[in-house]
């Protein structure tokens, strides 16, 4: 539990998080860093590390075994708070609010961002840490296209990868389309804008067909930047009364993707079926896929 993260990393010193980083630098060659690389990298006596490192897997922060030598491998909670301390340290968050979103791959959090040069007031920002491999890296490696080449991979590596790709598209995409604005990016995690609105699957619209002209003028403007959401659905698209705003980036495909087309018809498809099934009546969405397709394809062209 992050709130369990926070309390901790308030305890933590400048050895714990020495501690912690060289298990995370050592793990880019080590399934389980050794206890050697640890003391050569921390340059701590070997009964302070000994003692802070039985702490640390204490608190769920690490993980260690003994045989067939010793080892250490850092664990979400330490990622965590390694994420933490450099967003505390940039000025980007300064306290941490509740959970609004949990799923297999991210927890989502409030948090609040301190106004620059003490002026204005404190500003609500959303915090996401990216959870991918956590239950299972074979999972993770079929659906992300960016690690099927890659024989091995710690989740730490899953997980930074994600939410680096997730930051890099919201920064090519804002503002051009209608997503958060990206704060700052560290290892695992982002900050960004609070999403304006409440999700469209929670939210039932006055006016459906306007919503979801938009949510598709959104996907004709992200496809003529040349990406493709590829996972959008009713649980990642928020809603407001100026417009759509999209989340949950990271399986984010270019339009050069061999797969490109089944991924676009996939994600209008998931659209139309939410406004089909939710609104009937005079309400009614008459759409063919086809027709709307063509239409987002042309609009490269235009």
């Amino acid at each position: 539990m992050i709130d369990d993260v926070v309390k901790l990393f308030r305890e933590l010193d400048s050895k714990d998080l020495r501690i912690l980083t060289g298990i995370e630098i050592g793990m880019k060659h080590f399934e389980w860093v050794p206890i050697e690389e640890l003391i050569k990298y921390t340059r701590l006596p070997v009964s302070t590390l000994e003692y802070k490192l039985s702490l640390l897997i204490k608190n769920n922060m690490v993980l260690g075994i003994k045989n067939p030598y010793e080892g250490y491998q850092i664990y979400f909670d330490g990622y965590d708070a390694l994420a933490l301390n450099a967003f505390v340290k940039r000025g980007i968050i300064s306290a941490i609010g509740d959970e609004i979103g949990v799923g297999k791959e991210s927890v989502v959090h409030e948090a609040v961002k301190e106004p620059e040069l003490a002026i204005g007031e404190a500003k609500g920002v959303i915090l996401k840490f990216h959870r991918e491999g956590r239950t299972s890296f074979k999972t993770v490696k079929r659906t992300r296209s960016h690690l099927k080449d890659r024989e091995h991979f710690s989740w730490i590596y899953a997980a930074r990868l994600a939410a680096k790709r997730e930051a890099e598209i919201l920064k090519k995409l804002y503002p051009k389309v209608s997503v958060p604005k990206l704060l700052d990016n560290n290892r695992h995690a982002l900050v960004m804008d609070v999403a304006k609105g409440t999700l469209l699957y929670k939210t039932r619209v006055l006016e459906p067909q306007w919503f979801f002209d938009e949510v598709i003028r959104q996907i004709g403007l992200i496809y003529k930047e040349g990406y493709i959401h590829s996972d959008l659905s009713e649980y990642n698209i928020f809603v407001n009364e100026d417009g759509v705003q999209f989340i949950d980036w990271p399986q984010y495909i270019e339009t050069t993707h061999p797969h490109a087309d089944e991924l676009l018809r996939r994600d209008v498809s998931n659209v139309l079926k939410h406004f089909k099934r939710k609104y009937k009546g005079n309400c009614k969405i008459e759409r063919d896929i086809e027709e709307i397709i063509s239409d987002i394809k042309n609009s490269v062209q235009s």
